[in-house]
């Protein structure tokens, strides 16, 4: 866990590695870009396709989203079809969101990644 997630409101938002993306401090390739998500190439990939998407305000986890959260969350799931699509993933793709620790979320803004390209395996190995 990120000290990220201990914090809250603008000292979050300051210090959050993807609010620095959004801000511009921080460099990275975009793919896609509206007033409420920000969807860029993961810079350590796992298939041919796999791109972040995340709402350009910091919202730490999925598990504090609520209803006001409906807008970001339905414009995040909506344009990760066309991404992939548009990006090489034509036979499917796979889209994660890891929450919290056991969920082995690593930063602590909320992310969706969106993979695809070539076959992406097992899901979680049952046990």
């Amino acid at each position: 866990m990120t000290g990220d997630a201990a914090m809250t409101g603008a000292d979050a938002a300051a210090s959050c590695l993807f609010c620095k993306i959004v801000r511009g401090e921080i460099p990275a390739k975009r793919a896609y870009e509206d007033e409420l998500v920000l969807a860029f190439h993961d810079i350590r990939p796992v298939a041919p396709v796999h791109v972040l998407v995340i709402p350009k305000a910091h919202v730490a986890s999925l598990a504090e989203c609520g209803a006001e959260h409906a807008a970001v969350l339905g414009r995040m799931l909506g344009v990760a079809p066309r991404l992939a699509r548009e990006l090489g993933a034509t036979d499917g793709f796979r889209t994660i969101v890891n929450t919290g620790r056991d969920g082995r979320q690593e930063v602590y803004h909320l992310h969706m990644h969106v993979i695809g390209g070539r076959d992406t395996g097992p899901m979680i190995v049952r046990t």
